[in-house]
């Protein structure tokens, strides 16, 4: 069984910067490919980014050059980097851990007010 936690969700200006946070519990954290994915208001959740357990890394284009995905397998825990955050990136986002299935976290809520 696989725990995930997201934090540092908030609201922040446009253009404004928040950092993610997703701690997973388990000892096989390095072998799983970790994403983020968002659900905005009226609309289906989506891939944000994801980053395999080697580190490469895939962005959406709505939000590459301005997102980073990155994982610390000593910390069990998977970080995005939001910056020049828009109204259109408000949403819940959720960590995801995939390995044989998928996991999710509970969900964080980003409010990017215009």
């Amino acid at each position: 069984q696989v725990q995930l936690v997201e934090s540092g969700g908030g609201l922040v200006q446009a253009g404004g910067s928040l950092r993610l946070s997703c701690a997973a519990s388990g000892s096989i954290f390095s072998i799983f490919v970790m994403g983020w994915y968002r659900q905005g208001p009226g609309k289906q959740r989506e891939v944000v980014a994801s980053i395999t357990s080697g580190g490469s890394a895939y962005y959406a284009s709505s939000v590459k050059a301005r997102f980073t995905i990155s994982r610390d397998n000593a910390q069990n825990t998977v970080y995005l980097q939001m910056n020049s955050l828009k109204p259109e990136d408000t949403a819940v986002y959720y960590c995801n851990a995939n390995y044989v299935r998928d996991w999710w976290g509970r969900g964080t809520q980003v409010t990017v007010s215009s």
